[in-house]
């Protein structure tokens, strides 16, 4: 049989299942949201005095868990939704739409940009730490979701 080119493009194409899509969606939310805490958490620095610590990652706690609640669960679950509708084998990027891989891009610009505009100390790692929190809290629908089929079969 003769090999033509649309055939090897979707040989080499990165096919998975609607399970591997399951646990990729919360492993990446909950990878890039331990990143963020432990960076955020470098930032604020342990050295400072216990109070103002203890204050930032307060606050920071606080913002994420209100950022979670308020926007990030609505998003995990959109993200579910659309993993379900998906073919049973499908491309591994296609976890996320692409409008969702550019808004990623536009979030480390701008941490990129925000780190090259001001020394990160505490107010910068206060942010991060907010963020991560939220999408680590956030990423639980995934791992509720992904649980769930793994029982079931």
């Amino acid at each position: 049989m003769k090999m033509t080119k649309k055939n090897a493009i979707t040989r080499m194409k990165p096919d998975v299942s609607k399970s591997v899509h399951l646990f990729a969606a919360p492993l990446i939310w909950t990878a890039v949201g331990i990143m963020l805490m432990v960076r955020g958490l470098g930032w604020i620095g342990f050295s400072l005095t216990c109070r103002l610590f203890i204050i930032a990652l307060i606050i920071a706690l606080i913002v994420g868990t209100v950022k979670s609640l308020t926007i990030l669960d609505r998003s995990a679950k959109k993200t579910l939704s659309r993993i379900m509708t998906l073919n049973e084998k499908s491309c591994i990027g296609a976890v996320y739409p692409w409008k969702t891989w550019l808004l990623v891009i536009l979030m480390m610009a701008t941490g990129i940009a925000l780190r090259s505009m001001t020394e990160p100390g505490i107010f910068l790692g206060t942010i991060y730490l907010a963020v991560g929190w939220g999408i680590l809290l956030s990423s639980r629908h995934g791992w509720e979701h992904w649980l769930r089929r793994v029982r079931r079969k």
